[in-house]
């Protein structure tokens, strides 16, 4: 039960007679890079709102780091990090501030923002941009900064939501490194995101459409269960409705 780090039993949310989320059961165990995947609207925000403490479910059992998402939400926010495409930096600071800034946040005690500022600055090869605005920066080296300080409290999580969207290729190979490295220290990572390439470096993947989990296992033993040749074809097949006439069998009998 320790290794378990997200637990979910028939998790819904339901905004009147509409459900975003309908009956999510699944597990995420600690270390593990996870997947989570859905075309716009398949209800991946509202989960994931829902088990950073946003969002009340409507009914259903959840916990992240062993903490219930309905009694405990303030207690989750202290266990998580989190990164978002959209917002995850302050601009107008620099990198060192940012770093201060939302050290400050986590709790974590000066001479330790301190210490880890610096390591991490020496790390990744800052030295020369640590006093830079963030908006100066390229958007590459802006991501790399916004993993840091979502990892720099040492979460029992991470929630990354599309955190390469934008960059090139190189720096999204550089990004995983740096996920992987997280995932070895027993950081769980819990990842959105479009690049389907990238669901292949998960260990375990979901996807969700219409508010429900149509597969989740491995990328490997999901294309064999559903006899694609990769997670492009496998997505389409489930997130895009390209069917196939056993299209229904196929999801009965994995179910």
């Amino acid at each position: 039960m320790d290794n378990i780090i997200i637990k979910t039993e028939n998790l819904t949310k339901r905004f009147g007679t509409f459900f975003a989320v309908r009956e999510l059961s699944f597990e995420v165990y600690r270390g593990e890079i996870f997947g989570f995947l859905g075309a716009n609207g398949a209800g991946k925000t509202t989960a994931i709102r829902m088990l950073i403490g946003l969002l009340k479910p409507t009914s259903g059992i959840a916990s992240v780091a062993g903490f219930d998402v309905y009694k405990e939400p303030d207690k989750i926010k202290e266990k998580i990090g989190y990164m978002s495409q959209k917002f995850s930096l302050y601009e107008d600071l620099t990198v060192l501030e940012n770093l201060r800034f939302f050290g400050g946040i986590y709790g974590l005690k000066s001479e330790t923002i301190k210490s880890k500022s610096a390591e991490l600055i020496k790390k990744l090869g800052m030295e020369n941009i640590a006093r830079k605005l963030i908006k100066e920066l390229p958007v590459g080296w802006r991501q790399k900064v916004a993993f840091s300080v979502a990892v720099f409290h040492n979460p029992a999580i991470v929630f990354l939501d599309e955190p390469t969207g934008g960059v090139d290729p190189i720096v999204r190979r550089q990004f995983w490194d740096m996920i992987y490295e997280a995932s070895e220290s027993n950081i769980t990572i819990f990842v959105t995101t479009h690049y389907l390439d990238e669901a292949e470096y998960c260990n375990r993947i979901s996807i969700m459409d219409e508010g429900v989990i149509k597969a989740l296992d491995n990328p490997s033993e999901l294309k064999k269960k559903f006899d694609v040749d990769s997670m492009n074809d496998l997505f389409n097949l489930i997130a895009r409705k390209k069917l196939l006439p056993d299209y229904e069998k196929t999801l009965q009998f994995y179910y």
